[in-house]
């Protein structure tokens, strides 16, 4: 369950552990898993696999609090677990290249001195952010292709090709001695996603057909019924809700969602438009989604300065900010604090994400700063104009029925989120739903799956300079029973 208080932030350097690892030691006819992050709220994923002596991280993500945590940047994992067994460590693989994935990976090297392999996509946006923060030659990152076999140490790894809001998200077919673990990272099944491939479904159904003894599974849109939406149906509806406008218009969704990118392209091409790009981050992600291929065919984006020279009726601005972020370009522009752009009556701001929980009051003081400027604001609740990157409860009712593991364990939400992923998995003729929370060490096998064990999840903050320890005060931590969380029906 997400914390509800205000976070105690201490103002000290951190410093590493060096303590001598003690604890679990993964035997051979088990794989052992650790979940770091990402099983008490939305964000900060981090997971580690154990297997024959060996470990194994899959991805290492970053939390945004907001007004959780005033004065801070993001939350991430303590690695000090990891760091501890680093010898005995084969390796990070990186399911896509989300913040919630990636972004604590520049702070934590060299501390987790191991290998990281990403794709193509993945592994440009690690390497630009270990430039940014002077660490790039510290790491050692090498690239796989979609659909390559990693073997690492004792595991085996099949990447499967999965669709996602991002380019490149595989699923991870972790193959031991103990069983098959399905890893799905984030995913959808999207059959038209306008950048990258489809699903692989097939090795999907082959996966299952060779049996699975356990999936790890996204679980974000397991309390949402029917099936996730096409990138396709979100560009068919930005083409419709940019049609007849006469001002300005300003977009605003997650940087990193590419196709959007290109929705919002074809969308201002097909109401004799042109689109700029405000905020850094936006930039940051067309520069590797043209490095990368994403973008071809979609012509450069106008620079500031020629957007100026356009009439308004031609105009898009496309602007980070979605989740109102204060020092994003739409918040800037909404307090007319932004150097060369502009938004007043007549224009419409388009918000094609919906707000994370947590974020609603900030996004709606940014609406409120618009419409008292006269600028129309339009919604994923007034039309079609966003679609999730995550599976709906008939997507995940699908995915079992390909995959049909013998074990359920969701991931990447709240205790909510995770209880409702777990009873419908269970609905779907699961043999075992285990719902864990960060720092739960779950022992999955032939025989004898349960919760083992707890390691302390410990936390560190990012203030824009320095690493430091984070915690919620005793008093504000969450009051629900731990023994509830792992209680796997």
């Amino acid at each position: 369950m997400a914390p509800t208080g205000r976070a105690r932030l201490e103002r000290v350097p951190y410093t590493q552990s060096r303590a001598r690892a003690m604890g679990p030691v993964p035997g051979t006819d088990e794989v052992l898993f650790l979940p770091l992050g990402g099983c008490s709220r939305i964000g900060m994923n981090m997971t580690l696999y154990g297997h024959a002596g060996k470990w194994l991280i899959v991805d290492a993500g970053v939390a945004f609090l907001g007004d959780e945590a005033p004065g801070i940047d993001a939350v991430m994992a303590d690695p000090s677990f990891v760091e501890e067994r680093i010898a005995d460590v084969v390796g990070m693989v990186v399911t896509h290249a989300h913040e919630d994935h990636i972004g604590a990976i520049q702070h934590l090297w060299p501390r987790l001195d191991c290998p990281i392999y990403a794709t193509p996509f993945a592994a440009h946006v690690i390497r630009e952010r270990q430039k940014e923060a002077g660490t790039a030659r510290q790491t050692r990152i090498r690239t796989f292709a979609v659909g390559e076999e990693l073997v690492l140490g004792p595991f085996r790894i099949e990447t499967i090709a999965m669709t996602h809001s991002i380019p490149e998200p595989v699923a991870l077919a972790i193959r031991t001695h103990a069983g098959t673990v399905l890893h799905t990272g984030d995913w959808k099944f999207d059959p038209d996603p306008l950048v990258g491939r489809t699903p692989d479904i097939d090795a999907l159904r082959r996966l299952g057909d060779e049996g699975v003894m356990a999936m790890v599974c996204d679980s974000t849109n397991a309390m949402v019924e029917g099936s996730t939406g096409s990138e396709a149906c979100a560009r068919d509806g930005l083409i419709e809700a940019f049609r007849g406008r006469r001002g300005a218009i300003a977009i605003t969704c997650f940087a990193s969602n590419v196709a959007r990118m290109k929705a919002v392209a074809e969308a201002a091409a097909a109401n004799d438009r042109k689109v700029v790009l405000a905020g850094r981050s936006l930039l940051r992600m067309e520069q590797a989604a043209r490095t990368c291929g994403y973008l071809d065919g979609v012509a450069p984006f106008l620079s500031l300065d020629e957007a100026a020279a356009l009439p308004r009726r031609n105009l898009v601005l496309m602007c980070t900010g979605s989740q109102g972020e204060e020092r994003a370009a739409l918040s800037r522009i909404a307090r007319g604090e932004h150097r060369s752009l502009r938004l007043w009556h007549g224009d419409t701001v388009i918000f094609s994400a919906r707000a994370i929980p947590g974020n609603e009051e900030a996004v709606n003081a940014i609406r409120h700063l618009l419409e008292g400027r006269g600028v129309e604001v339009v919604t994923p609740g007034d039309a079609k104009v966003h679609v999730s990157g995550h599976p709906a409860r008939e997507d995940l009712k699908r995915m079992y029925g390909l995959v049909r593991p013998r074990i359920a364990v969701p991931v990447h939400g709240t205790l909510a989120h995770l209880e409702a992923h777990a009873r419908l998995a269970r609905d779907c003729g699961v043999e075992r739903a285990v719902v864990p929370e960060d720092g739960d060490l779950v022992r999955m096998a032939a025989v004898g799956t349960r919760v083992v064990g707890h390691v302390e999840p410990k936390r560190l903050a990012f203030d824009g300079q320095t690493i430091l320890p984070w915690a919620l005060p005793a008093a504000e931590a969450d009051p629900v029973n731990s023994d509830s969380r792992r209680a796997a029906a």
